[in-house]
Parts: structure tokens; C-alpha cells; sequence
């Protein structure tokens, strides 16, 4: 079952290069490198990108015009330079990824960090023009975990030809769901070739375990040198990459089950008027006693929803998330928006 070793070492075989393949052409990419985990994609990305201002510097402190800007939304990143106990609203496992890897990139003095307000692109946009580094990064979710939302790519796409950044994009909960090949958010927008870098996990839709970096030739040479948590871990093993690659060939083949999630999204909407923008549901309801006591009235009706509270969210702001699958029928969503109107009032949240 083991891999015997890191990809760098002999721990990369015809199937973990398969898969790369597969993804890269599903997002459109030159290229592409697996890593174990989301959380070593984003990290490692991170850390690459920190590298640039260092390598730039020949192994002295960077100066100004070789450090790198990057730009990250405030909902992903809300513990970054912030004050998390007044300021944060969620931060999720996805967004602490690559609050990690810009932290460590952050301990090479070549970055700096910019937040900017939750989807608002005129503070991006305003943060972007006053910013005097020349080298800059915009990273965002395509669809943000918790909430559901989708990011504004039509207006970042717009920024980034206006002042040149490099986009990044973590598409977990996006690909294989949006876009009709299921190549993701980026596909879905028509804008693919203006996202130069795609990071990806396979553990939600491929069914599977492990991440991605879909972007160019280049690039996998810079995070393959420069990306620790790829350099120094255990490479995918073997059945999980070729389960992941078959889960692909299916995805493209059965694109039926692309149709059923959305259509469950379609139901949940029509059943309770909530308007939702993507599979996931985030359902705010307050204190962290109501937030369980929800949770376990769901349980009783058959329905594992968990309760997300502190410290994941702020004081009063708990929530129920539900995640709808191909899986899922009309009829339980039928049963769980009944279950679910026992224990919330729907009007509320509108």
C-alpha cells in the first residue's frame, strides 16, 4: 500500500503521473503536481511564493522591489495580521492552510501581507493601487467553505489585467461541481487562462485523499525545489492515486451526477426560499446552545449535521452546514428541510 517514500525520491510512479495529467487537463493547466494533503498544496504554494523575494535577494535581505504582495480575501483569512478575537468571522480548515504556509513564507522577510474586505473588490482594488511592490498575489477560495459563496471572478479577472497580479484560486470545494466538464469555478466563469494558478484537493468530490497544484511547467519546477511540506513527505500511495484518477474518468463520463447535485440545490431553494449559490448551506442560528440543540434534534430525525461554534466561529454566530451530494434524492431533501424546520425558522434566515 505505501508509496516506500517521497515523490522526489521514489516515491512517484506511472499512476501518480496519470493523475497529474488528468487534473491538469481537466483545469486547463500545463501542469500539474500532487502533493499528500490540501494542506501541503497550499502550503507549499505559499512557501514557493515567499521563495521568490528570496531567491531574488541572492540569499540577502529582501529589498522592497524584491518582495512579493499577496492578497488574501478577509473571510479565508481573517487571522492574518487581524485581530482574531474582534475581527474574524470564520476561518476554516482550507483558509488555515494557507494562513500556515504565508506565515512561514512570512518568517523569510521577502512578503507582504494584505487583507482585504470579504468579496469586496473595491477594496482589493484600492489596497492593489496603493500597494508599491511591483511582484503581486491574490489568493481567494473559489467557493468558500462555510458560507457557500462563490467568489467574484468575473471582477478579480478584471483586476488582475488591470494590475497584473498573479490569481490563485484553492478550488476544493469547487471542482468537479461547477463548470460543465466539472473543471470548476474558473470553468464556470469562462476564465480559465486567467487563473495561472489552481490549488485543489482530492478528498471532497474525487472521493479520494490528497491535493494539487494545477498551474504551469515553471511554476511545478519552483514549488517541486522551494515547497517543504511536498519535498519532505510521503508521496500519494499508489491504489489512492489510481482510485483518484478512475473517479475522474467517471466524473467526466457520468455527468449525470453533476445534474443531481445542482438539482438538489434547486430543491433546497425551492423548498425553503433560502437562496444558496452553491451545494453548501450555511445555516446561522446563534448561540452555541442553539447551534447543538439543533444539531442533535437533526440526529433524532436521521440527519448528522454538526454544530459549528467556537472557537471556529465568533460567539453568536453558530451555525448548522449542510452539504448536499449526487448521492441525495429529492425525497431527503424533502425529510431534512421537514427536520430542519422543527429546530430553525427559515424566514430568519433570508
Amino acid at each position: 500500500m505505501g508509496p516506500r517514500s517521497s515523490a522526489l525520491i521514489c516515491g512517484y510512479t506511472d499512476y501518480h503521473r496519470l493523475l497529474e495529467s488528468c487534473l491538469a487537463d481537466l483545469k486547463e493547466k500545463e501542469d500539474c503536481l500532487l502533493c499528500p494533503t490540501g494542506f501541503a498544496a497550499n502550503t507549499s504554494l505559499m512557501v514557493a511564493l515567499g521563495s521568490v523575494g528570496t531567491l531574488l535577494a541572492a540569499g540577502k535581505t529582501p529589498s522592497p522591489d524584491e518582495k512579493i504582495a499577496i492578497f488574501s480575501d478577509a473571510l479565508n483569512h481573517a487571522s492574518i495580521m487581524l485581530n482574531i478575537d474582534s475581527k474574524a468571522r470564520l476561518v476554516d480548515a482550507s483558509a488555515q492552510q494557507i494562513i500556515d504556509g504565508i506565515r512561514i513564507a512570512d518568517k523569510q522577510k521577502s512578503v507582504q501581507i494584505f487583507v482585504y474586505r470579504h468579496c469586496d473588490m473595491n477594496h482589493l482594488d484600492a489596497l492593489l493601487s496603493s500597494c508599491k511592490i511591483m511582484k503581486k498575489v491574490v489568493v481567494t477560495d473559489s467557493v468558500f467553505s462555510m458560507d457557500g459563496d462563490v467568489a467574484p471572478m468575473v471582477e478579480l479577472v478584471k483586476l488582475r489585467k488591470e494590475h497584473d497580479f498573479l490569481l490563485v484560486i484553492d478550488d476544493a470545494h469547487g471542482t468537479l461541481i461547477f463548470g460543465k466538464n466539472g473543471g470548476g469555478v474558473a470553468e464556470e466563469f469562462n476564465c480559465e487562462r486567467d487563473v495561472d494558478i489552481c490549488v485543489g484537493t482530492l478528498s471532497k468530490a474525487v472521493g479520494c485523499q490528497g491535493g494539487f497544484i494545477a498551474c504551469s511547467k515553471k511554476w511545478k519546477q519552483l514549488i517541486q525545489s522551494r515547497g517543504r511540506s511536498f519535498i519532505f513527505s510521503t508521496s500519494t500511495p499508489v491504489p489512492i492515486a489510481a482510485a483518484a484518477h478512475a473517479a475522474l474518468i467517471v466524473a467526466r463520463k457520468e455527468t449525470w451526477r453533476r445534474r443531481a447535485i445542482w438539482n438538489r440545490v434547486e430543491d433546497f431553494h425551492a423548498l425553503t426560499g433560502i437562496p444558496i449559490k452553491s451545494p453548501i448551506i450555511s445555516l446561522v442560528v446563534g448561540s452555541e446552545e442553539k447551534a447543538l440543540q439543533a444539531s442533535q434534534s437533526l440526529l433524532k430525525y436521521g440527519f448528522h449535521v454538526t454544530a459549528i461554534r467556537p472557537p471556529t466561529v465568533p460567539p453568536n454566530s453558530c451555525r448548522l452546514r449542510v452539504t448536499l451530494s449526487a448521492m441525495h434524492t429529492r425525497h431527503d431533501v424533502e425529510k431534512l428541510v421537514d427536520a430542519l424546520s422543527h429546530c430553525i425558522n427559515f424566514e430568519e434566515l433570508m
